[in-house]
């Protein structure tokens, strides 16, 4: 509101166009944002590490691993945003409407979607990006440009924990390498004189800023996919969290409404609701309705 006193109207529905084109509606600003940081990665990864920890003898097929986790990041990347998530119609609706029950809290029976003009099932959701209504609905994932449904779930975890397994292998390679360079010039045992004419022991900022200036690309690549590792790992464990008790991100962030003391039983403190997780079967029937999700079988009238 302040802003908007300063900015030309015209400058202001512009901004609301590009902002609104960008993070609510299906684009693929995210998805060559993402290719191009991949692509960046490994082309340094092969410019540089690759050839340096092949001359200091590293094993071949540790420095081969990336490859082999990007050719399988890769398939699970086009699987997961060309995959149908499990889009509600006219034609599916009858039977996705007999697989869930409702739960009377988070899911309440009769309620109409008024953009697809049907009854939603239980868990699931219309997207405002997609426009569609998405059974068992996830999220809206713009790294994938797609919803991530009951359908391709099982993608989108194997995507996420591939992207983790990738971004944590190259940190390991690429520390192991200045560690092994680090070792060999001996430079822990040296001393270096400061400004002021003042001899040091060699300490780990000066190691570090050594580093940076010998391997300026290594090193920031070496920091950005540590980040990296740290971010989409805790996001992996979340997501197998999710997927131990049966829950998607929609009804964890739903169900935090009503209280946060356990994901089986939360109550609300006004309105006095209690929720149950209904739709949790134990560890492993959970985890197996991700990569086998139910469905229902339309027996034929004689």
């Amino acid at each position: 509101q302040v802003l908007s006193l300063v900015i030309p109207t015209r400058l202001q529905r512009v901004t609301q166009r590009v902002l609104h084109r960008l993070f609510h509606t299906r684009s693929y600003l995210f998805v060559v944002l993402h290719v191009a940081l991949q692509a960046a990665v490994y082309v340094e990864y092969t410019w540089e590490v690759f050839v340096y920890c092949w001359e200091l003898e590293f094993h071949l097929l540790l420095l081969l691993l990336p490859y082999l986790l990007l050719a399988g990041n890769l398939g699970c990347f086009l699987l997961c945003s060309h995959a149908n998530p499990g889009i509600i119609t006219k034609s599916n609706h009858a039977s996705l409407m007999k697989i869930y029950a409702y739960d009377g809290v988070l899911f309440q029976k009769g309620i109409v979607c008024p953009t697809c003009n049907m009854e939603k099932p239980a868990r699931s959701k219309h997207c405002s990006f997609c426009s569609t209504c998405v059974h068992r609905f996830d999220h809206h994932c713009v790294w994938v440009n797609n919803c991530i449904g009951a359908f391709n779930a099982k993608y989108f975890f194997l995507y996420l924990f591939t992207l983790t397994a990738m971004a944590a292998t190259i940190a390991i390679i690429t520390a192991a390498f200045l560690i092994q360079v680090v070792l060999l010039s001996n430079m822990m045992h040296g001393s270096y004189v400061d400004d002021q004419g003042q001899e040091h022991a060699v300490e780990i900022l000066f190691l570090i800023q050594h580093l940076f200036l010998t391997f300026p690309r290594i090193v920031f690549m070496l920091g950005f996919v540590i980040l990296l590792t740290l971010v989409l790992g805790a996001y992996c464990c979340f997501n197998l969290y999710l997927a131990l008790t049966n829950q998607t991100s929609n009804e964890w962030y739903k169900s935090r409404r009503y209280g946060c003391s356990h994901h089986l039983t939360l109550q609300h403190c006004d309105r006095q609701v209690v929720y149950k997780n209904v739709y949790s079967k134990g560890v492993w029937m959970n985890l197996k309705e991700i990569f086998k999700p139910p469905i229902v079988v339309e027996r034929k009238k004689k």
